[in-house]
Order: C-alpha cells, then structure tokens, then sequence
C-alpha cells in the first residue's frame, strides 16, 4: 500500500495515524506529495488534488479521509461501527474542517478573513466542536478507533496551527489528548 501525504496535513496524518494503529505500518509506503505544487503523482492518484490518498494493493486510490480511515479500520478486521462511535470520527472531521478552512483561509485572505461571515462561522463551529467532544464519554473509553484518531488529530492541528484558540481549560481534551499524544503512532507523525 501507498499513502500519498505531506508533512503538514492533518487530514493525511488522521489517515496515517489510523495505519499504524491498525499494524500496517511495514506495509505503508509513503509518497510525499505536494498538493501545493501540481504533484503529478498525486494529481494521477486524485484529480481533486488532495491529501491523503491511499493506493491499495490492488491499485485501487481511495481518496477523502473519512474513507481511508474506515478502509484501514475494516482491512485490519475491525468490525462495523455503532453510530456512536461513527458520530465521533464526524465530530473530529469537522473539527478539522473548520481548523483547515481557518488555516487556508488566512494563508490567501489574512487575518481579515475571520470577520467574514465564513471566517466567523468556522471559528464558532471550532468553540462548538469543543464544547460538544469535551461532553462526548467516548473520550474516555480504552478501546479506540479511528473516530478517537481523528479527534486528537484535530486538536493537536489546533496547537500546531491555531494555538490562539485556546482549549486548555477544557480538561476532559487535554488529558484524552495528552493520552492519545504518548501513543507511538502519534509521536511517529507530529506535524512539522
């Protein structure tokens, strides 16, 4: 398998993350690209021109997170996912989302753009998702999945790229986490 990715994607981290954890690591190989820079690999692979895509063994690309994810999760034997724990990996994607979105909306429109309309909704639906995972006891539970990767993706992309937001006093996140942080298939992919 190929997972076409950069260094500084939470989205392409959320998939790798989930590929270690569920033991394909030796099988990973990882082709960094550029979405930046018209990567002609990665422009074949997903026209979208995003990251992450994964290339099966098959040859298959299997493109948006959400999918790799599941993929990886059911590839590895995992069985299907109750609702609760599929609400989870949607809670941690839009926390993505709407960090992402911030992000790139800055890059290309400054800091104005967080007095737009968009600007605003986004960073309003970042304090929501907060607030809702700080109440999710999902958080809490030993047996994890890719909804729970998702999520501690999301708030350490919150950290690395937004840290103005500050969700520190929110101390159910920051001890899951913290948890999460210590794991080896998180401390192999910080974002740099």
């Amino acid at each position: 398998m190929q997972l076409l990715l950069n260094q500084t994607s939470p989205y392409a981290r959320a998939a790798r993350v989930t590929a270690l954890e569920a033991g394909f690591g030796a099988r990973l190989e990882l082709v960094w690209s550029d979405p930046w820079n018209e990567d002609a690999r990665l422009l074949a692979a997903n026209p979208a021109n995003k990251v992450p895509v994964l290339i099966t063994d098959e040859g298959i690309a299997l493109s948006e997170t959400l999918l790799i994810c599941l993929h990886l999760h059911l590839l590895a034997g995992g069985s299907t996912l109750a609702a609760e724990r599929l609400q989870l990996a949607g809670l941690g994607q839009g926390l993505i989302d709407a960090a992402f979105a911030t992000v790139i909306g800055r890059k290309h429109g400054g800091a104005a753009q967080d007095e737009s309309v968009l600007g605003a909704r986004r960073l309003a639906a970042i304090g929501r998702l907060l607030q809702r995972l700080e109440e999710t006891p999902l958080l809490n539970e030993e047996r994890l999945d890719f909804g729970h990767f998702l999520v501690a993706v999301g708030l350490d992309y919150l950290s690395f790229r937004l840290p103005e937001i500050d969700w520190s006093a929110r101390a159910r996140l920051v001890a899951f986490h913290r948890r999460l942080m210590a794991r080896p298939s998180f401390t192999a992919t910080t974002f740099q």
